[in-house]
């Protein structure tokens, strides 16, 4: 008996010491967690702030096609003002706004009041470290315009901001049309519209700070956008290695650099508040330097968002685009990642007992996207432990084996819809933690508007949606699991209803120990064992709001594209190689062609953005100096659909290197070496474009008539199917609903009075619907053991690239 005694304990002490294993590694890494308060929480909110009523979703014509307001506003910022507080054009500014750390100054925001609104401003001793002292208060987070020299250090590669103390020796050398030079950087921060800025360009001959020359600039502007998942309400961070680590290479051969944390979606996804920064920063940089030779945008995940969506909804803003890791859009990922949860509650929970489901290869026969069976799980592991702990020995998991749906996604699904859930709540007092409604939707009310009850409202809908459609009818699942699935799968209870995440220690509290991974607490779940569950309409107006307002990529766009990402797909990685494919699966059904985006995919262990760099930078001349010509006709030599293997050698290159599933052609050389993987609702019957939001359903009766079960035959099980979809099912041959047509046909307008919103809306900018006459691109695929570098420009202007910069949701 003691012996058994000694080997219960030491199990639970073994299990114990797992716990606090995964705790910690989940803690730092996976999830996001509530960490403890700053020392500079928001205190209080301004008046008016924090109240929530009905509000129509946005009504007004696309950005596309609208124009926007003259800016008034005097460019450049002058070093020791601060720029613009007010938006342009994307609306009044919202509250509560975290300030974010300024690491190039280390200075504190202005204090703009004394009444205790925003984050606390202390007064600061001889060292001009902050004291104790409570001089003010900061509610907009504003920096003064500051400017300051920095070098990259030749011993260690890392910049440091220069001054009289900095050896000589210690400064590395570039070569400037054939002169040797320092590589000193001149970078300028401030903040425009509360959120920080940052123009670097090379430190001209003979220029001081605050009279910058450009006479090494090589006339190139890269804007650089960032990713990751936000959902408003704070302003970001500022560091020097923003841009001058991240683009040292284009730094180095004299390109200019500008980025600011409005264009990082790590801190919101408002495309309106990005698009109105931006055009703002880029005149600060032409009012200190002039125009550029033209504009590119580099980023990854939320920066390729942004660089569709900007292109898209301003013209002229960018002139070429290298996004990296690219989604079309960010809503439209939310169709088939809010999907997750309820399936792998599912999965875990509620059929359990049946063995298939041990299976992470079978559950993404259902789920989609990718799945191992070697990888240690985590949130299995977590889970486990809890129930453990709980004194529930049934419900330990297996903790090898995961799919992109848990490794990538868990945790993102509560930060873009529970009201009640963020992971920087400690931000802000706890007066204001309880009174915000922290989700994406409700950063973006003025899109999707808000419902009788106050409440922000969605585009996510699933009534209809016949999970794991095509493993039946491939008769990879039994009818009968077919049945079950779409029974008890159900969809999210709507936001007044919503509880609470129980994320166990990620929310402070050991003990009660309170865990559910899946949310589950607030999906809608079968009331009993013959009522199925319920689905999540969604709102007709929000999605036409977000349709007009410029958030959903539409597929027309006539601006050279390079879409560039390393195959993660077998890592779990959230950036899933299909979405390039959905992108321009937009761009053909819109525009009928996509000659003008390149695809290329590589190994890890490959960087394809030094060449994707030298090829636009080709391919932008060729438009300059052979403006008849479309922008497909002046692609250059290398622009090709193509795939790199880890050596960076080209396994295939051509017009059909990439057809396969998607475009329902053979599968050509490049998606044979890279496969990409269906979502859910493709699983579902949804085409690959991924922008019906919600499905025009049709009876039951009608969908087994015209066959969209194959060849198995559901008419035995048509009644339980009409219990289970009792409004009927998908019907994916026709249009989703809720999208307006026409969208960037531009209206007739007698003047430009006549194009602007009401109040509540966007003013818009002038578009001219592109007219696309590309050539046919070659149909040749080619076997290229090593292809020949791109050829190398002028000294002055050549161009040597950095790593591909894998900047995943979680970036900051």
């Amino acid at each position: 008996m003691l012996r058994f005694l000694k080997w219960t304990f030491g199990v639970i002490g073994l299990l114990f010491l797992g716990v606090i294993g995964v705790s910690t590694y989940l803690y730092v890494v996976e999830l996001p967690s509530l960490h403890e308060p700053p020392k500079t929480i928001v205190q209080h909110l301004p008046s008016g702030s924090g109240n929530y009523g009905a509000y129509p979703a946005y009504s007004g014509s696309h950005p596309g096609v609208s124009p926007r307001p003259e800016d008034s506003y005097r460019f450049p910022i002058q070093i020791g003002e601060t720029g613009p507080l007010e938006p342009l054009f994307s609306g009044p500014n919202t509250y509560p706004f975290w300030c974010g750390r300024n690491t190039v100054t280390h200075l504190q925001p202005v204090a703009d009041n004394f009444e205790g609104v925003g984050i606390p401003v202390f007064s600061v001793d001889e060292e001009g470290e902050p004291t104790e002292e409570v001089i003010g208060y900061s509610r907009d987070c504003l920096h003064p315009t500051a400017a300051n020299y920095f070098f990259l250090n030749s011993k260690d590669g890392r910049f440091y901001r220069i001054d009289k103390k900095t050896p000589e020796q210690t400064i590395e050398k570039i070569t400037i049309s054939g002169v040797s030079r320092d590589f000193i950087v001149r970078l300028e921060t401030g903040t425009i519209n509360r959120f920080f800025y940052a123009i670097a360009v090379l430190k001209g001959d003979g220029e001081s700070l605050e009279r910058p020359l450009g006479n090494l600039w090589n006339q190139r502007l890269i804007y650089q956008f960032r990713g990751g998942v936000g959902i408003g309400k704070r302003q970001g961070n500022i560091k020097p290695n923003d841009i001058l680590k991240r683009r040292k290479d284009q730094l180095r051969k004299g390109y200019a650099v500008v980025y600011s944390s409005a264009n990082q979606t790590s801190n919101h996804y408002n495309m309106w508040v990005a698009e109105d920064v931006a055009a703002r920063v880029k005149k600060q940089f032409i009012g200190l330097y002039g125009d550029p030779l033209y504009t590119v945008g580099i980023g990854g995940s939320g920066g390729a968002i942004q660089q569709y969506l900007l292109a898209q909804n301003h013209p002229g803003l960018l002139d070429g685009l290298i996004p990296l890791y690219s989604y079309p859009d960010m809503v439209s990922q939310t169709t088939y990642v809010l999907d997750c949860e309820p399936l792998e509650y599912f999965f875990d929970v509620q059929d359990r007992q049946n063995p298939r489901w041990e299976s992470w290869g079978q559950r993404v026969m259902v789920e989609g996207l990718s799945s191992t069976e070697s990888n240690i799980n985590y949130f299995q592991a977590m889970s486990s432990a809890a129930s453990v702990l709980l004194g529930n020995f049934d419900g330990i998991k297996q903790l090898s084996g995961s799919s992109e749906c848990v490794s990538s996604w868990r945790g993102l699904t509560p930060l873009v819809n529970n009201p009640n859930f963020v992971h920087f709540a400690k931000n802000f007092s706890p007066e204001i933690q309880k009174k915000i409604r922290w989700t994406h939707w409700e950063d973006l009310y003025q899109i999707y508007g808000r419902d009788e009850n106050g409440y922000a409202q969605s585009i996510w809908d699933n009534v209809g949606i016949q999970y794991g459609l095509k493993a039946l009818t491939e008769q990879k699942i039994s009818v009968e699991e077919f049945l079950t699935i779409n029974a008890k799968v159900g969809g999210w209870k709507s936001p007044e209803q919503m509880q609470q995440e129980e994320f166990w220690f990620l929310q402070g509290d050991v003990l009660p120990v309170k865990l559910s991974v899946w949310s589950h607490q607030n999906q809608l779940l079968p009331s009993g064992p013959e009522s199925p569950a319920a689905r999540t309409s969604a709102s007709l107006d929000a999605i036409e709001g977000v349709f007009r307002s410029g958030h959903v990529f539409l597929g027309q766009l006539d601006l050279p594209i390079l879409d560039v990402r390393h195959y993660l797909d077998p890592q779990l990685d959230m950036h899933h190689s299909s979405a390039s494919f959905m992108t321009r699966s937009r761009m053909l059904k819109s525009q009928g062609t996509a000659a003008n985006q390149i695809i290329w995919i590589s190994d890890p262990d490959y960087n394809p953005v030094e060449r994707a760099f030298a090829v636009m930078d080709e391919w932008l001349l060729n438009i300059k100096m052979n403006d008849e010509l479309s922008v497909a006709e002046n692609r250059p030599y290398f622009a090709e659909d193509s795939c790199f293997n880890k050596e960076g050698e080209t396994i295939a290159r051509g017009a059909r290197v990439w057809d396969g599933a998607w475009n329902q052609q053979p599968v050509g050389a490049c998606m044979q070496v890279y496969p990409a993987y269906m979502t859910s609702r493709e699983i579902a019957g949804a085409p690959i474009s991924g922008d019906v939001f919600k499905c025009q359903t049709q009876p039951v009766s009608a969908a087994i008539k015209q066959g969209l079960y194959g060849r198995v035959d559901m008419t035995p099980y048509q009644e339980k199917l009409e219990h289970i979809f009792p409004e009927g099912v998908c019907d994916f041959t026709q249009p989703g609903l809720g999208r307006p047509d026409n969208l960037l046909t531009k209206p007739m307008l007698a003047n430009s009075q006549d194009a602007v919103n009401p109040p509540n809306q966007q003013a818009q900018i002038e578009f001219q619907k592109p007219e696309i006459t590309q050539k046919k691109p070659s149909e040749e695929v080619r076997e290229v053991t090593k292809m020949p570098e791109p050829k190398e420009m002028s000294a002055h202007s050549a161009i040597t690239l950095s790593r591909l910069e894998a900047e995943t949701a979680s970036s900051q």
